[in-house]
């Protein structure tokens, strides 16, 4: 009887304990928990102010990224990602991404080119406090190479750019943002050529422009004339004609251009840069049609006529056989006829005035939009890859036919 009762209180005894550790292991249960459970993620958005637009081989252009984090959990590491698409035309080296969060410093986002899309992220990340906001600056550009080492081929239409923002080592993007950036060039075209010269006769005046409608500005700029090997070719500066010195490649000869604004010249966003020019055909110039055409280079390296290149439409001169005892003008003083004339830009456009090599080139801000940039070939002079440039025998023709076109789209 005894030895039961001990056996029953010792049961209960233990039976009591094991509902009590229970009962603690209950109520202990939730704050261990919540002791090892992660904050909840951050939540995070991400807007762009993306550039209308920029030029290609052109300088870049600033635009803005803010992050805001619309949650109430903080972080200490956002992070900003960016894919930047431009088609099957781009080269490895075509686009630039530089950020900066602080400072005057630009920094640089490395890009890697995986088929057409360039990807990059900011070499930072930064903290990002609940209901907080941090807008970081950015510049996006298309060099289309080096200084002085321009691409002579590809080119785009349009960027697609599109943000996303995380947070931590490797979190998933918490938020996007899509955009489309325009891509154009500069334009180089002729005005007020005359249809007929004559060789051995006076010499024959035009205008040429080289034009930026871009947001971009640019650098290592070089305007190119080219025309028949029998032509003279003289720029207007400071009221006295200069002649300039005839440019030629080595594997193409026949080819002749002249400097037009000054090698390695500058234009600032949305600004042109126009000369006054006049051809003197020699006597000996076979009679028939000669072509003037027009043509820009960026970044041309030390072989004539090479990097990105923006050539606009060309225009015939019908050369009429010298006239007995004919003697060319080339007076040193300008006639009425070779008096500049005023910009098709509106004259309450700011004008500015650049020296160049080849003279003063007049300047002015244009809000024009151009033609869609073309490029030459690389590694050998653009027109002899981009045209065919030829002189034919006895007909004083110098023929820019097959000129390719940089249309190369996503």
């Amino acid at each position: 009887m005894n030895s039961t009762a001990r056996t029953l209180r010792s049961s209960v005894t233990v039976t009591g304990a094991g509902l009590l550790l229970a009962a603690t292991g209950a109520v202990l249960a939730p704050a261990a928990t919540a002791a090892t459970t992660d904050a909840q993620p951050p939540a995070l958005a991400v807007s762009t102010a993306a550039p209308a637009e920029i030029g290609l081989a052109g300088q870049p252009v600033e635009f803005t990224t803010t992050a805001s984090n619309v949650g109430t959990e903080d972080t200490t590491s956002a992070r900003l990602i960016y894919h930047i698409d431009g088609g099957a035309g781009l080269p490895p080296n075509a686009v630039s991404l530089q950020y900066r969060l602080s400072g005057t410093a630009w920094k640089t986002v490395p890009l890697t080119l995986t088929g057409t899309q360039f990807s990059g992220e900011l070499p930072e990340s930064f903290a990002l406090a609940a209901a907080q906001s941090r807008t970081v600056q950015l510049r996006l550009g298309l060099p289309m190479g080096t200084p002085h080492h321009g691409d002579s081929n590809g080119g785009t239409d349009q960027l697609k750019l599109n943000t996303l923002v995380s947070y931590g080592t490797s979190g998933a993007a918490n938020d996007s943002d899509e955009d489309t950036v325009k891509v154009d060039g500069l334009d180089a075209t002729l005005s007020g050529v005359p249809t007929t010269a004559t060789a051995g006769g006076p010499g024959v005046t035009f205008g040429a422009t080289v034009s930026n409608a871009t947001a971009s500005a640019y650098e290592n700029v070089t305007g190119v004339l080219f025309t028949s090997r029998y032509a003279t070719v003289q720029v207007l500066s400071s009221g006295t004609w200069k002649t300039l010195k005839p440019i030629t490649a080595g594997n193409e000869p026949d080819v002749y251009g002249f400097d037009i604004t000054g090698k390695d010249s500058s234009l600032a966003a949305h600004s042109s840069a126009a000369a006054k020019f006049r051809v003197t055909y020699l006597k000996n110039t076979p009679a028939g049609k000669t072509t003037v055409h027009p043509c820009a280079f960026v970044n041309q390296g030390s072989t004539p006529f090479t990097g990105t290149t923006f050539c606009g439409a060309s225009a015939s001169i019908t050369v009429k056989a010298a006239a007995s005892g004919t003697t060319p003008t080339t007076s040193a003083t300008p006639s009425t006829s070779a008096t500049p004339t005023s910009s098709s830009t509106p004259s309450t456009s700011p004008t500015a005035t650049t020296t160049t090599s080849s003279g003063t080139i007049s300047g002015t801000t244009s809000g024009t939009t151009t033609q869609l940039a073309k490029t030459g070939s690389a590694g050998i002079s653009a027109t002899a890859a981009s045209a065919s440039a030829l002189i034919t025998a006895g007909a004083g023709t110098l023929g820019f036919v097959a000129l390719r076109r940089r249309r190369n789209r996503a």
